[in-house]
């Protein structure tokens, strides 16, 4: 299709032509051609909607097959005018009733962000099919109305594996992981009745595996999907090499890459390259990324994303300058706004805060928040004030609830022993309604999950987990840890700042699984919610 596009891209002027009354399969042809290479803006000399013009320009009618092609290239609130146009002509043509292009305005109104013409869409279906059902519980996910998409979930007349894979995959979009692992395991049970998962809704269970940080929950999929027979291909193997690498097990992330053989494509091993440098193992994530190269496989930006964020882990600082230049002077790469915040992230842990500022002052787009972010860290790090100030300042005007920016400057001055400025800041946040959103940390033991928040108490073992976790500060303390107190912006002695400091959910959950695991009892793996990042102690 890719040969094929081309070379109707490059020749169909003139084949408009030379037949001006050309049946409106070759048209429909034309703007499916067009759709699919979308994504490949280089092989295009006309958009979907101008050949359309044009066919009606030569008085070929549309038909049923033209307009769910048509639709598909509405994907942005910026065409939902001329998806609002194009309805119109299906309704023009009084194909309105048709169930494929009912679905295809559901999906169009849903990606150009226009929920409530969506739902009209639906509602005007008088039997609506599964196709349906899927395409507005998708869109009502997609607007983040979890409550309203079970709603419509739990009234579907019927359910195939498509739907169940929908509603997993919502839960897992919105950051509700532990809902989705609940829904799969409800799909199990209703199975006898045909329901099986396929290959996409194994993947999405396993996505929600790795974000939980749960291994024994991941474990338990991977064993299941051999059970169910079905193969580890790209997709599966894919995610699996994910999941192991977001819980911790990086052996295992890269026992699936090893055994994918010449199946592997540039997503396989753009997921291998960000576990390695998840895991802190920059050199060996730098040598994948050369083998990479000499198997042949072309890098994308999401490759040089993982390799940028190595360098980041690592601090290697020319490294992370050699490949920003590569990717765009030898792979003919755009950078994206990620890859400069990786590079300013680079700059920033490495005090080279000049550089930064010359890196954002050059990009070809504006800042976003997670740019500002990247330098208020760096310079918070680096206790570089007037930089922190100005990063702060631009965070909050296009951010104004980011509690996490006051946060930081307000520890920076704490910091620096500039208490009226500390405080003046959590002042600001108080007087603007800014509340700091509490950390939460997430630990798997024995299969099951505990979640813990700053100062927990609400857990039922929660007096052996501070006697635990008193014994661990107690020994740390023998060893010569000295908590840094000079952040904790409170009205307290120096005992009490101390253990302000050993309440954080991150402590609690690692004093839990110190209570019910034993020595040499293999690897904990917990999540730090707040930071989404993973870290892992020996259990020794």
């Amino acid at each position: 299709m890719r040969v094929c596009t081309k070379l109707i891209s490059s020749t169909h002027p003139t084949l408009h032509l030379a037949y001006p009354t050309v049946e409106s399969f070759i048209w429909n042809t034309l703007i499916r051609a067009h759709v699919q290479a979308g994504s490949r803006p280089e092989v295009l000399t006309h958009t979907p909607l101008s050949v359309f013009c044009r066919m009606r320009f030569h008085g070929v009618e549309p038909d049923f097959h033209t307009f769910p092609f048509l639709l598909q290239s509405f994907n942005s609130p910026i065409q939902l005018h001329s998806g609002r146009l194009i309805h119109a002509q299906i309704i023009l043509f009084g194909l309105a009733n048709d169930p494929f292009i009912q679905t295809s305005l559901i999906n169009m109104y849903s990606s150009c962000g226009d929920l409530a013409f969506a739902r009209q869409a639906f509602d005007e279906i008088s039997q609506p099919d599964l196709s349906s059902w899927n395409s507005i519980i998708n869109a009502t996910f997609k607007m983040g109305l979890i409550c309203i998409a079970k709603k419509l979930f739990d009234d579907m007349p019927a359910r195939n594996a498509i739907s169940w894979t929908c509603m997993i995959n919502g839960y897992v979009r919105c950051g509700y992981y532990k809902e989705a692992l609940a829904l799969f395991r409800v799909m199990q049970t209703v199975g006898v009745d045909g329901v099986r998962p396929n290959e996409f809704t194994m993947s999405t269970v396993l996505s929600a595996c790795g974000r939980l940080g749960a291994l024994e929950h991941g474990k338990w999929v991977h064993a299941y999907i051999g059970k169910c027979g079905m193969e580890v291909g790209v997709v599966l193997g894919t995610s699996l090499i994910d999941m192991y690498a977001k819980c911790g097990s990086i052996e295992r992330a890269k026992w699936i890459f090893d055994n994918m053989g010449f199946c592997k494509d540039v997503m396989a091993w753009s997921a291998m390259l960000s576990g390695l440098a998840m895991h802190g193992h920059a050199e060996e994530c730098l040598e994948l990324f050369t083998k990479m190269i000499n198997h042949g496989m072309r890098p994308n930006a999401v490759t040089f994303l993982c390799v940028l964020c190595a360098c980041v882990h690592g601090g290697l600082v020319s490294e992370g300058k050699e490949y920003f230049r590569r990717m765009s002077e030898e792979f003919d790469i755009t950078p994206l706004i990620q890859h400069y915040g990786c590079m300013v992230d680079l700059y920033g842990r490495a005090g080279l805060i000049e550089e930064a500022w010359v890196l954002i002052k050059s990009m070809p787009m504006e800042p976003d928040v997670l740019v500002w972010g990247a330098l208020l860290s760096g310079s918070r790090m680096h206790g570089s004030i007037e930089t922190c100030e100005i990063a702060l300042k631009r965070v909050i005007e296009l951010d104004p609830t980011n509690s996490g920016a006051y946060v930081l400057l307000s520890n920076v001055y704490a910091k620096m022993g500039r208490w009226a400025d500390a405080r003046h800041v959590r002042n600001v946040m108080e007087a603007r309604g800014i509340k700091k959103v509490p950390g939460c940390s997430s630990v798997e033991v024995g299969g099951v999950l505990h979640e813990f928040l700053v100062g927990d108490d609400s857990h039922p073992e929660t007096r052996e987990i501070y006697k635990m976790l008193d014994e661990i500060m107690s020994r740390l303390r023998m060893e010569g840890y000295v908590g840094n107190t000079k952040e904790v912006l409170l009205d307290l002695d120096e005992e009490g700042r101390e253990l302000a400091l050993s309440l954080h959910s991150e402590k609690l959950a690692i004093a839990y699984c110190f209570l019910k695991t034993s020595p040499g009892s293999g690897w904990l793996t917990f999540m730090a919610i707040s930071f989404k990042e993973f870290v892992l102690f020996p259990l020794s």
